[in-house]
């Protein structure tokens, strides 16, 4: 096949690009640039995509044998990802800006304009692995390496993506062994450190980037889930489900206990807190869903599954199903459909934005964007 290797001047894809090419295909390689700042460094692990790392892709495609080129998707980057990104934190969810790359930069930008110039397949360095059902049905699954499983932040590609994707490290056993491969093959990015945190805030300061964009929050009352007021905020928008520091109640709650962060509302300026228990979630639900593969042949029917709502989360059993949702009072609308989970055990601290990925055993059946929650604790008021 003619294949696209996205190769981002890390270990795994440049080993990606170099396996696809050993497998026999015609591979070209590209860099996505996806910052319009060029004197933007990498600080060990933090940041991705900068000058550094195209250098790096660039003299592994050389040693590979294979084109090279850089493409400028920083304006549709900005757009996709950036800008829905403070546009989430704006409207009090907590935004995974890695799925929404995979699935509007790399899997879709990126996947659309190689189809367009005549590839069969893009590549990428993702640990997981692609497998076909009797029917000829492309499933996505996880990697055999499950420390180093990456199928979570791919939930969100369809059918039509999955039909165009090679992840080339699905059945390495472990990382160490792309690195020594990596090493053998003579790449300066053999022992180059992983990227973590969020690539367009490399210093790790969401809630200072954020105030640089978007300005600082008027002040705002802290209340319990019954509505009591018990403090005062600088600015709702600094606060994530479950943090305990930071709040400032001045002492604890009439039960003697702390009380956490576990909803943040934007409309009303006000930071809902409650005890520990109540982090726990009972049902989470998203319209915002899509199936990886073949959908459920009766999905409105409730099923067996495991969600998984991060990136490194221990998968928890759980019952999921799509339900139709009645129009909201007042707004003229018509109501829709949302795939609702149930997990078996309460899930901990999930905010909506997060992205709950759907498991049937090692296949990812599909993911949504979480709408709402549910808690296992029920509020209780005063008489």
């Amino acid at each position: 096949m003619k294949v696209l290797a996205a190769m981002s001047g890390g270990v795994d894809s440049a080993v990606a690009a170099a396996r696809a090419v050993e497998a026999g295909h015609d591979v070209v390689g590209v860099h996505l640039a996806l910052s319009r700042m060029p004197g933007t460094l990498r600080t060990g692990s933090r940041g991705c995509c900068t000058i550094e790392d195209s250098s790096d892709a660039q003299r592994a495609a050389n040693i590979i044998g294979i084109p090279y080129y850089v493409w400028d998707f920083s304006e549709r980057f900005k757009l996709d990802v950036v800008d829905d990104f403070i546009a989430e934190y704006e409207a009090g969810r907590t935004p995974n800006p890695c799925m929404r790359c995979n699935e509007r930069i790399k899997f879709a930008a990126l996947l659309e304009k190689a189809l367009d110039l005549g590839f069969d397949a893009v590549a990428t360095g993702h640990y997981a692995t692609i497998s076909t059902d009797a029917a000829g049905n492309r499933e996505l699954h996880r990697a055999s390496a499950w420390a180093k499983d990456q199928s979570y932040v791919l939930g969100v590609l369809t059918a039509d993506q999955l039909a165009h994707s090679m992840f080339p490290l699905g059945a390495t056993p472990s990382k160490a062994l792309v690195r020594a491969e990596a090493a053998e093959r003579g790449f300066s990015v053999a022992n180059k450190p992983d990227s973590h945190d969020i690539c367009f805030i490399p210093d790790g300061d969401t809630r200072g980037w954020l105030a640089d964009r978007v300005g600082t929050q008027p002040g705002g009352e802290i209340v319990e889930r019954d509505g009591t007021v018990v403090g005062n905020h600088d600015g709702a928008r600094g606060f994530t489900v479950g943090q305990r520091r930071g709040l400032h109640l001045g002492s604890l709650a009439e039960d003697g206990r702390r009380r956490f962060v576990l909803e943040v509302k934007p409309a009303t300026n006000t930071v809902v807190v409650g005890p520990r228990e109540a982090l726990a979630i009972a049902e989470i639900a998203g319209s915002r869903f899509t199936w990886a593969g073949v959908a459920p042949t009766h999905p409105e029917v409730a099923f067996e599954c495991e969600v998984q709502i991060r990136a490194h989360a221990d998968p928890v059993p759980a019952v999921a199903q799509v339900v139709r949702v009645a129009p909201e009072e007042g707004t003229g609308g018509t109501g829709g459909v949302e795939l609702v989970i149930r997990p078996h055990s309460p899930l901990i601290g999930v905010s909506p934005g997060q992205t709950a990925v759907v498991y049937v055993g090692t296949r990812v059946l599909g993911q949504t964007t979480i709408d709402r929650t549910v808690s296992a604790v029920p509020v209780v008021t005063a008489a």
